[in-house]
C-alpha cells in the first residue's frame, strides 16, 4: 500500500501528514501560529522561523500516530508554491533532506492543486469537474480536467475572498483570522440591515471583485458609533453579500462548464473559505437547482493542511510524476 508523507509550510500553518493510496489519512498534524494574532496578519519572517521550530516535532508525531516508520514511507510530497517564499523554502529544504537521506522520491506539489484534489480524497469525484477555489490568497473558477490539467474560467480582479474577510474583520475589530470571526459574529447579526454592493454580479462571466465591499464596510462604520449590534449586523450583511456574489458567479460558471464539457456534473468548493457554512449552504442550493453534485471537504480539511499535499502527491506518483532534488520553490505558481 503506497504511503506518502506530506509537508505544508506555505503560510502560517505548519503541517505534516501521512496518507495511503486507499484514502486513509493515517495522521494529519497541524500547528497553527497564533503569534500572528498580535500583528493582525501573517508576518513572513515570524512564520518561517515557526516552521523551522515545528517540523521535527510534527514529523515525529505523525510517524508515532500512524505507526509507520520513516523508511516505510514511499515518497515525500511537499508544497513548493505558491506562498510566502520563506516558509515554502523551509518546507522544501526539509523535505529534500528527508528524501536525500532515505533515497526516496520527492514530489513538488502546487498548494492550489492540493486544495483542488482534496475532494477526490474525501469523495468519489471524477474528472472533469468544476472547481471554485476560495482562500486567503486566491478566488477562482477552474475546470479540473485531470491531475496537472486545469482551465481557468475566471478569477478575482482584486482581493481574494479570504483577504476580503480578513480586511473587513480588521475594520470591525474582530481579530485574525477574519473568516471564522466574521462567521461567528454574523450569527448574532441581521444580514438584511445593510445593502452592501454585489460587485460584478450583473456581468455574465466568472470574474469577481471584492475590494469595493471592504470600502462599503468602512464607509458604513464612519457613519455610526460602533457597538456590538452594529458590528454583527455589518458582519452578517457583508457575509451575505459575498455569498450572493459567489452564488451568481457559480451559475455562470456552471453554464460555461456545460457549454464546453457535456460530461461530468460535479462542483467542488475548496480552500479555507469553504469552511464558511453560509457560503456552503448557498452554493449547495445553486448546484441542486442546476443538477450538479456539490462537494466540499470536511471543515478540518478546508484550511491549509498536509493531508491534501500528501494526497496530491499520491495522485502524481501513480501517474509516474516525480521530481529531481534540484527543483526550485516558487512564490507564484498559478493553475490554469
Amino acid at each position: 500500500m503506497l504511503k506518502i508523507l506530506g509537508i505544508e509550510t506555505s503560510c502560517d500553518e505548519t503541517a505534516v501528514a501521512i496518507v495511503s493510496e486507499d484514502k486513509s489519512i493515517l495522521s494529519n498534524q497541524v500547528a497553527s501560529q497564533i503569534e500572528h494574532n498580535q500583528y493582525g496578519g501573517v508576518v513572513p519572517e515570524v512564520a518561517s522561523r515557526s516552521h523551522m521550530r515545528a517540523l521535527d516535532k510534527l514529523v515525529d508525531l505523525a510517524l508515532e500516530e500512524s505507526g509507520v516508520k520513516l523508511d516505510e514511507i514511499d515518497a515525500i510530497a511537499v508544497t513548493s508554491g505558491p506562498g510566502l517564499i520563506g516558509g515554502v523554502i523551509v518546507g522544501v529544504m526539509y523535505a529534500k533532506a528527508i528524501a536525500a537521506s532515505l533515497g526516496k522520491p520527492i514530489l513538488a506539489v502546487n498548494h492550489l492543486e492540493g486544495h483542488a484534489l482534496t475532494a477526490r480524497l474525501t469523495d468519489e469525484v471524477e474528472f472533469p469537474f468544476l472547481l471554485l477555489l476560495v482562500s486567503g490568497g486566491h478566488t477562482q473558477f477552474l475546470v479540473v480536467k485531470n491531475v496537472g490539467e486545469y482551465e481557468l474560467l475566471g478569477t478575482t480582479l482584486d482581493d481574494a475572498v479570504g483577504e476580503a474577510f480578513d480586511k473587513t474583520a480588521k475594520l470591525l475589530g474582530l481579530g485574525y483570522p477574519g473568516g471564522p470571526q466574521i462567521e461567528k459574529c454574523s450569527k448574532s447579526g441581521n444580514p438584511k440591515r445593510f445593502k452592501f454592493p454585489r460587485p460584478l454580479a450583473n456581468q455574465k462571466n466568472c470574474s469577481l471583485s471584492f475590494s469595493g465591499l471592504k470600502t462599503a464596510v468602512r464607509r458604513e462604520l464612519e457613519k455610526s458609533e460602533k457597538d456590538e449590534t452594529l458590528t454583527c449586523d455589518i458582519a452578517a450583511s457583508f457575509q451575505e453579500a459575498v455569498a450572493d456574489v459567489l452564488a451568481v458567479k457559480t451559475k455562470y460558471a456552471i453554464q460555461e462548464f456545460l457549454s464546453k464539457y457535456g460530461s461530468g456534473k460535479s462542483f467542488v468548493l475548496s480552500g479555507g473559505v469553504a469552511a464558511n457554512q453560509s457560503i456552503r449552504g448557498k452554493l449547495e442550493s445553486v448546484c441542486s437547482e442546476n443538477g450538479f453534485a456539490f462537494h466540499a471537504p470536511p471543515i478540518h480539511l478546508c484550511g491549509d493542511n498536509a493531508a491534501m499535499i500528501a494526497w496530491a502527491g499520491i495522485e502524481k506518483y501513480k501517474l509516474g510524476h516525480k521530481d529531481n532534488l534540484n527543483f526550485k520553490p516558487k512564490s507564484r505558481w498559478p493553475l490554469g
